[in-house]
């Protein structure tokens, strides 16, 4: 982590009204990195769900906590090749998040809630979970898409 090409960076509260900014910009990051739009909107819903797992749970709603996200153009080795990767960091100050509690439920448990997880799973290539230097990191990686070649005239 911390290296690549910082492209976005946002310290924010942790107040759910914020969740809307970061919406945008993660929109407008994700779109002028040239991800399609279905893929544009699986990387916001994930960051969008993560978010609010920090506020609900991390900060147990409080709305004036720091959160720390930083957006990186990246590349790492993937099957063996370099792979050109959006690196997404969202760091807390809650309480450790015990890794073995972080799962979600069982899909076949049909009901609200409890199913964040699996869409962050879904949506991005790489989940990380790490608490460093008294702060919670989640670790997101997306693979940029590969550009279709020119067709020759």
């Amino acid at each position: 982590m911390g290296q690549g090409n910082l492209l976005l960076k946002m310290e924010l509260r942790s107040d759910p009204a914020m969740l809307s900014v970061v919406r945008g910009a993660l929109t407008g990051l994700t779109e002028g990195l040239g991800f399609p739009g279905p893929e544009c909107r699986a990387v916001v819903r994930a960051i969008d769900e993560a978010l609010t797992n920090i506020i609900r749970h991390t900060y147990h709603g409080r709305t004036d906590r720091p959160i720390e996200a930083s957006f990186r153009s990246i590349r790492v080795r993937h099957n063996g090749a370099p792979k050109a990767a959006l690196e997404i960091v969202l760091e807390d100050q809650g309480a450790r998040v015990d890794r073995q509690k972080l799962h979600g439920r069982s899909l076949e448990d049909v009901r609200p809630g409890g199913l964040g997880l699996h869409f962050i799973r879904q949506s991005v290539d790489t989940v990380e979970f790490r608490h460093r230097k008294g702060k919670n990191q989640l670790r997101l990686v997306k693979f940029l898409p590969v550009p279709e070649p020119h067709k020759s005239s």
